[in-house]
């Protein structure tokens, strides 16, 4: 029999950069919500992986480097696993992210440590909700679950992460003004991003901030229309020891 798991998305209310592991790793201090926009992940018999749906700017890969398929090995389970995307991949909504989370989960793994070997994103994935994130990904200190509707704005553009923090690195560690420290960094990479944060900005008559390491804008509120996706939070996917 199948199995069908939920894969919600995750926005970065804010995000400070505290410094550079010795491995090269950044240190972030930064605040994480679950949304309702979500992937589905189908999970049964097998051994495979199959994709569709969204994938934004950036394609999926599908080979070893997919985040599923390192969220089996980490496990050591073996399955046949559809993910119908509807998180737009490189949005920085962490949806690669979410659905190796949905995979721990559903194998029992619950180590935060051993998820964040995934990908920086994958131990708040794994626990959800809202919570403060530290060190490289790997400490999240859940917090009270707060009810609140956000409006994003997506462009058609891809904004790697890796590149990304490449990137404020060359430009000597900036601090972003609106609570994202990559803000500046990929307004210098892909200069195109000011143009879809100030149309959000018209829309709604609010600051839009960046989420993550980009490329998806967002403010708080309800503003629908005009390629705009309105989205709420969600309580934690683990309930808080």
């Amino acid at each position: 029999m199948n199995t069908v798991l939920t894969a919600p998305a995750k926005l970065t209310l804010s995000l400070r950069i505290t410094g550079l592991r010795g491995d090269g790793y950044h240190l972030i201090d930064a605040e994480m919500v679950s949304l309702d926009l979500a992937d589905c992940l189908t999970i049964g018999p097998g051994d495979g992986l199959e994709m569709s749906g969204a994938d934004g700017g950036l394609g999926v890969p599908s080979g070893d480097d997919n985040l599923v398929r390192r969220a089996l090995s980490l496990a050591g389970r073996e399955a046949h696993v559809v993910v119908e995307k509807n998180i737009p991949a490189g949005a920085g909504l962490g949806g690669g992210s979410s659905d190796a989370a949905a995979i721990l989960r559903w194998a029992g793994v619950s180590d935060l440590v051993a998820a964040s070997g995934i990908g920086a994103d994958v131990a708040f994935c794994l626990v959800g909700g809202r919570a403060r994130v530290s060190g490289i990904g790997e400490v999240v200190e859940p917090l009270p679950f707060e009810d609140r509707v956000y409006s994003l704005l997506i462009p058609p553009i891809g904004c790697p992460t890796g590149a990304v923090y490449q990137r404020w690195d060359d430009m000597g560690g900036p601090s972003g003004a609106v609570g994202n420290d990559l803000e500046p960094a990929v307004l210098d990479l892909i200069p195109e991003m000011a143009r879809w944060r100030d149309r959000l900005g018209g829309a709604t008559g609010q600051q839009p901030r960046l989420a993550g390491s980009g490329g998806t804008w967002f403010v708080e509120g309800e503003y629908p229309g005009d390629g705009r996706q309105v989205v709420r939070t969600v309580p934690p996917s683990v309930p808080p020891v």
